[in-house]
């Protein structure tokens, strides 16, 4: 069995279109579906939730996210 090396460019190219919840460096997180990114990390979502500690205080259709934020990926799904 042969292992693929992979960047991280190449595995956020496979996640678009999955759940993934974003978590800012001011604590906010922004779940949703993710719908594209570049490469400085600008971060479009769709089906956006947004959340203050744990709790929900927004819900946006479409949102964009600025990687100069300070951004972390949580996955929502299993990863093959």
């Amino acid at each position: 069995m042969s292992l693929r090396k992979q960047t991280p460019s190449d595995f956020l190219k496979q996640i678009i279109g999955r759940p993934v919840v974003v978590k800012l460096n001011s604590g906010v997180d922004y779940r949703g579906v993710l719908a594209c990114l570049d490469g400085y990390m600008n971060i479009a979502v769709e089906q956006t939730e947004e959340y203050v500690n744990g709790q929900l205080k927004n819900k946006y259709g479409d949102a964009f996210l600025r990687g100069n934020n300070g951004v972390s990926f949580c996955f929502l799904f299993p990863l093959m």
